[in-house]
């Protein structure tokens, strides 16, 4: 068995526990500092307690793919920056695929935001190998880097808006539904994190808590077993997450 992630700590186990419950119970995500208010430590320690449970909820999170119908779709974290580039080609957003798996009644199954170095067909055939069932039936819109889904094996249909946005299309609803709660809940909790380099580590804690969901009061327990084998991530390497996530 691998060493916990909380292996030789200095903090007692209770703030460990504490902050296991905190963030896992936060329906829109934890921000650092409300994190140190609560457990009553200081910030840098908060911030080292946060992105070690977050990383515990990455790595859980990449061990499953998406199975049967899945809507996918580009998105973006981050905005313009003032007097920089607009659009697609700001420096200050950080491209990822939003999907979602439906069940038979057209109900959101699970989920999974995976951050891209951008919308390439490459870029999206690696994430389709590493997110997808072999077996599952993935719906998109017309952008062309999509067509990596097929590349890799995996089912692929194209819904082309023609002049609509996706958002307006019924065949997308659910994973622009999980869309808005994602940004609504990292807006409403973080004042502002590093994107590009923390990126994944913040869109995997929101989608650990939306696929466990209908179980609140087993998340706890849930992120402990995670935490546990983890293993140790000392905060230099945390740091490095743009080489680690």
């Amino acid at each position: 068995m691998p060493e916990p992630l909380f292996q030789c700590t200095r903090l007692p186990l209770t703030t460990w526990f504490l902050a296991l419950y905190l963030i896992s119970q936060a329906k829109t995500g934890l921000s650092a500092l409300a994190l140190k208010r609560q457990l009553g430590v200081s910030y840098p320690t908060a911030w080292h307690i946060h992105h070690k449970l977050m990383q515990a909820m990455a790595e859980r999170e990449e061990v499953y793919t998406l199975r049967g119908a899945v809507q996918a779709d580009d998105a973006y974290l981050g905005g313009e920056n003032p007097g920089g580039k607009a659009g697609r080609g700001s420096e200050n957003k950080v491209p990822f695929v939003a999907a979602v798996s439906v069940d038979a009644q057209g109900h959101p199954v699970y989920a999974r935001f995976t951050a891209i170095q951008g919308f390439t067909s490459t870029a999206i055939e690696d994430w389709a190998r590493s997110t997808l069932n072999t077996e599952c039936q993935v719906l998109t819109d017309g952008l062309p880097c999509f067509n990596g889904i097929a590349d890799a094996g995996r089912s692929h249909a194209v819904i082309v808006a023609g002049g609509r946005k996706p958002l307006d299309l019924p065949q997308f609803r659910w994973v622009n539904t999980v869309l808005g709660n994602l940004k609504t809940g990292l807006s409403g909790a973080y004042h502002a994190f590093k994107f590009r380099k923390y990126a994944q580590r913040y869109l995997s804690t929101m989608t650990y808590r939306f696929n466990r969901r209908f179980n609140l009061a087993a998340l706890p327990l849930s992120l402990l077993r995670a935490a546990v084998n983890t293993g140790p991530r000392p905060e230099r390497w945390l740091r490095a997450a743009e080489s680690s996530c």
